[in-house]
C-alpha cells in the first residue's frame, strides 16, 4: 500500500518510546460510567427543554471522562475543563503573541497539575519503572514524557477529537429522521451510526506525512522527503472503497474501513475508546429522553484546519 510509504517526522525511537507511553497509560486508565457524568452535566445545563448540545455536553463530557479515567480529583477536573479552549489553541496554526502567552501561562499550570497527579499515583509507577529500564533513560525524563503524552493525546487532541464525534454522530442521528429514542436507544443501532459519522462526517479531516522513498502517482513525482497534506475525509468518500460513498448508510458493510484514525503505527491509539465513549454517551442520551429534534439546520464549523467542529447545535429535548 502507498500509505506504508509515508513515515511522520517523529517516526524513529522517539516515536516509538511515545507511542509505549502512550499505550502504558491507556492501560492503567478505569471505565468511566459515562452516564453520571452526562447527567451531571444536564443536570449542571437546567436540563430544559432545549440547549446547545455542543456547548452544554460536547465541550465538556469528553475531558471529565478522561480526566476521571485516569484519577484527578474533581477539583483538577474542573480547573481543567474551564481552561480546555485556551489550551486547546496550542493547535492554531498561526497565533498571536497574546495568544502564545496565554496559552504557554495555561500550559505551564495544567502541566503542573499532571505531574503532580502523575507521581502520586501508584498505578502510574510500573509505567515509568517499565520505560525507564526498557529505554535507559532517567525517571525524571520518563515522567515529563509520561505528562506530555497525557496533556498532548489524552486532553488536547482527545478533546477536539471526541468533541467533534460526539457533535457530529448526534448531528447525522438526527439529520436523518431519527428523533425519537425507539431507535437511538438500541446499542447496535447507535454504534453503527458512530462508525458511519467517522467515515462520513469525520471530526478529523486532514494529517501530514513524509514520504520514505521516492513515490510515482499517476503523472506526479513524490520526491522522497517531502511532505505530503493528506485528506483523510476525502479517501473516507472514495468510490473504489465504498458503495454510494455520499450516502450516510450505516449498513453498508465495510464502513468500519474508513481512515479517520490513521493507519500503521501513527493509528490512534485511543480508537476503540472513543467510539465506546460517543456510543455510550448517545445510549443514555436517547434513553434519557423521548424526542430528540434538531432546531437549527445552519450549522457553523470552527475556522480550523484539520477539525471539524461544530459551534453549536440547537435542540429540543422532551
Amino acid at each position: 500500500m502507498m500509505i506504508s510509504q509515508f513515515v511522520r517526522l517523529s517516526n524513529g525511537i522517539k516515536h516509538e518510546l511515545a507511542r509505549e507511553s502512550a499505550m502504558l497509560l491507556l492501560e492503567t486508565a478505569n471505565k468511566v460510567a459515562i452516564n453520571n457524568v452526562l447527567e451531571n452535566l444536564l443536570q449542571n445545563a437546567g436540563c430544559k427543554s432545549e440547549m446547545d448540545w455542543v456547548d452544554s455536553i460536547c465541550k465538556k463530557l469528553p475531558i471529565l471522562v478522561v480526566l476521571k479515567s485516569f484519577g484527578f480529583n474533581d477539583t483538577d477536573c474542573d480547573l481543567i475543563v474551564s481552561k480546555i479552549e485556551q489550551l486547546v489553541k496550542i493547535m492554531l496554526p498561526h497565533k498571536t503573541y497574546e495568544q502564545i502567552a496565554a496559552i504557554n501561562e495555561v500550559s505551564k499550570e495544567i502541566y503542573i497539575i499532571t505531574e503532580k497527579h502523575l507521581i502520586a499515583t501508584s498505578i502510574y509507577k510500573p509505567v515509568i519503572k517499565t520505560l525507564s529500564e526498557k529505554y535507559k533513560l532517567e525517571k525524571d525524563k520518563i515522567v515529563s514524557l509520561c505528562v506530555s503524552n497525557l496533556i498532548a493525546l489524552s486532553i488536547i487532541q482527545g478533546y477536539d477529537a471526541n468533541r467533534g464525534l460526539l457533535s457530529n454522530s448526534l448531528l447525522q442521528i438526527l439529520n436523518h429522521g431519527n428523533t425519537v429514542s425507539n431507535d437511538c436507544s438500541n446499542v447496535t443501532y447507535l454504534r453503527k451510526s458512530v462508525i458511519e459519522t467517522l467515515r462520513f462526517d469525520p471530526p478529523v479531516h486532514n494529517t501530514k506525512r513524509v514520504a520514505v522513498n521516492d513515490i510515482i502517482l499517476d503523472d506526479a513525482v513524490i520526491k522522497k522527503g517531502e511532505t505530503i497534506f493528506i485528506v483523510l475525509a476525502s479517501g473516507n468518500r472514495d468510490p473504489k472503497q465504498f458503495v454510494n460513498p455520499n450516502t450516510f448508510d450505516i449498513d453498508r458493510t465495510n464502513n468500519n474501513e474508513h481512515l479517520t484514525f490513521g493507519l500503521g503505527g501513527h493509528r490512534c491509539p485511543a480508537n476503540n475508546f472513543s467510539v465506546n465513549f460517543a456510543t455510550d454517551a448517545l445510549i443514555y442520551f436517547f434513553t434519557r429522553f423521548k424526542i430528540i429534534k434538531l432546531l437549527d439546520n445552519n450549522i457553523e464549523y470552527e475556522p480550523t484546519i484539520n477539525v471539524r467542529l461544530p459551534k453549536s447545535i440547537l435542540i429540543s429535548i422532551l
